[in-house]
């Protein structure tokens, strides 16, 4: 049985006895529990050499710097800095997943190491933890977070990751016990890349507008529809031709599927795979569903909710229900709340369809890069 008392007494203990000389550490806040975790244990230790920052790269919720700071005010101050631009211009344009993160994580850090040279800081802390390391290191995709200590000299930065061991349920233990507010500790988890990985495919600013706003729709209507994580994604909406298959037991189902490609897993490997699309609500049992996958050679499904005449983006809504991250099932919410969510995003200009993804992980990944 995990025990935050004792986790906490024996870091701060650990901390004090490896750092307690340093003169300066950055801790890089993201607004997660993870990375606020990570920042509130190390001052706790260390107390005011550490300086945390807010890096707006331009990925980001709507408002999320100001909730950051806000939020945290009665535990440490945040700086918020915003380097958005220099992220655009590194990642406009881009198309594949895998490259888009390893570009984000080149400019996360290289903003990182300026910011630790300017300040005069020894050490970064960051928000590291188990399931990041165990999906770098299998392979199923590169977490912006994982350094290895090559990665560490080639960026000028040394690394101090308190939660490493911790899967997220752990860590939310640990941040009731710090004292961290419950808007941060039950805050859904937000990728390192943001909203970069949820622009799926070639990247631009059009499509992050797209998605940007679409999230903010779909916090506002599953925030009580008990998922661990919901948000949304977009692609181009460019289909190929109806197929049909035959299933073994006996359903046979028609789908077609979107030329963007979206990351799976696959015997526990990082695969690419087109994105299938259901037209209608065949009800399939999980068992199907998987065989279906495996059979059609795609990522996931997403079933087609609404659709416009005009557009060029198709979103799909995303809810998962998942303890340790490294698996999930799907939440699906009332058909009416599904129903009202799909007719509010599709007013948003450029989209041309919105669907619900209905596929667990695996095979899908909870994020579509």
């Amino acid at each position: 049985m995990f025990d935050p008392v004792k986790f906490v007494e024996r870091t701060v203990g650990e901390l004090r006895r490896t750092y307690g000389s340093a003169k300066k550490i950055l801790a890089a806040v993201s607004g997660g529990v993870d990375s606020v975790t990570s920042a509130v244990l190390v001052r706790k230790a260390l107390g005011s050499v550490v300086k945390a920052v807010y890096i707006d790269t331009g990925f980001m919720r709507l408002n999320e710097g100001h909730f950051v700071r806000d939020s945290l005010k009665e535990l440490i101050d945040v700086e918020v800095i915003d380097r958005s631009s220099r992220f655009y211009d590194n990642l406009l344009g881009l198309e594949d997943a895998e490259h888009k993160r390893v570009v984000f994580r080149d400019t996360f850090y290289a903003v990182l190491s300026e910011l630790v040279s300017e300040y005069g800081c020894d050490h970064l802390v960051q928000g590291t933890i188990k399931a990041d390391i165990v999906e770098t290191v299998g392979g199923v995709k590169t977490q912006h977070n994982v350094l290895s200590e090559e990665l560490q000299v080639k960026y000028g930065v040394k690394v101090i990751e308190p939660l490493k061991d911790l899967y997220k349920h752990e860590v939310r233990e640990v941040a009731r016990y710090l004292g961290i507010p419950e808007t941060i500790v039950n805050r859904q988890p937000f990728p390192g890349p943001g909203l970069l990985v949820r622009t799926v495919g070639r990247f631009t600013l059009e499509k992050l507008d797209v998605v940007r706003r679409a999230t903010d729709k779909v916090e506002k209507f599953l925030r009580d529809a008990g998922a661990s994580q919901y948000f949304a994604a977009a692609w181009d909406f460019d289909l190929g031709p109806l197929e049909r298959l035959c299933l073994s037991s006996g359903k046979c189902v028609e789908f077609s599927k979107f030329k963007t490609l979206a990351t799976g897993v696959k015997e526990g490997k990082r695969v690419y795979a087109a994105i299938g699309l259901l037209s209608e609500d065949l009800e399939l049992r999980e068992n199907e569903l998987l065989e279906l996958v495996d059979k059609a050679g795609v990522s996931r499904f997403v079933l087609l909710l609404n659709e416009s005449s005009s557009g060029r983006y198709f979103v799909s809504i995303r809810a998962v229900s998942t303890l340790d991250y490294m698996t999930a099932s799907v939440v699906k919410p009332p058909e009416k709340t599904l129903r009202e969510l799909a007719s509010t995003i599709l007013e948003i200009e450029g989209v041309k369809a919105v669907g619900f993804d209905i596929t667990p992980k695996p095979p899908a990944t909870i994020e579509y890069e």
